[in-house]
């Protein structure tokens, strides 16, 4: 029997993952949380799962500060990422967190249930995009092909971010209004999934963009 827990603030998504899971002859799933902060006081009996579905767009504590948490106090803890996300920063979040799998909210519940199964096995599940994403990101540099989600107004913004231009110089330095460059730049913030300017300039830096 795998005993599975899940955290996630989508009451239907929790729902459906929970009671697809307990129809299946080798799983229990007792453990559904909508935030970190109720699987907390819940654990605190001591009764854990072997393993831990984990949405990264929680209320409250973040699932990558939660995954930490949860890590340090109960390392033998199985965590498996479910989110929406797949960027490469939170992929590379995530297993620094401590997470041994990583799966796309489009991932079916029958193939949810053979990644649990892999991964009680020694293996670790994740996402054919989330593997690519993986293998690139410890590629080579010299090999690694970034794909930028910024057009290239956006990537033009970024380099004058680097430079340390004020949003009245970056204007001035495209020929555009200020009222048009907080525009870019709060697209630039939603696409790179950040929310600062010095976020931008660390992806930047790094060659992530």
């Amino acid at each position: 029997m795998i005993f599975v827990g899940i955290v996630e603030d989508d009451d239907q998504i929790r729902t459906s993952i929970q009671d697809y899971l307990n129809r299946q002859n080798d799983f229990r799933c007792d453990w559904a949380f909508s935030s970190i902060e109720t699987l907390l006081v819940d654990f605190e009996n001591g009764n854990v799962p072997e393993v831990l579905i984990m949405d990264l767009g929680l209320p409250g504590m973040s699932g990558i500060d939660g995954m930490k948490l949860i890590k340090q106090r109960y390392p033998q803890i199985d965590l498996v990422v479910f989110s929406v996300y797949n960027d490469p920063q939170k992929i590379f979040d995530s297993l620094c967190a401590g997470a041994t799998g990583y799966l796309l909210k489009s991932t079916p519940l029958d193939e949810i249930k053979t990644g649990l199964e892999l991964l009680v096995n020694g293996g670790s599940p994740m996402s054919p995009q989330i593997a690519r994403k993986v293998v690139e990101f410890f590629a080579p540099r010299g090999k690694r092909e970034v794909v930028s989600p910024l057009s290239a107004k956006e990537k033009e913004i970024v380099v004058a971010l680097v430079d340390g231009l004020s949003y009245k110089l970056i204007a001035d330095r495209l020929s555009i209004s200020i009222e048009t460059v907080r525009f870019h730049i709060k697209n630039i913030y939603r696409k790179l999934h950040v929310h600062g300017k010095a976020e931008v300039i660390s992806k930047s830096l790094r060659g992530e963009i």
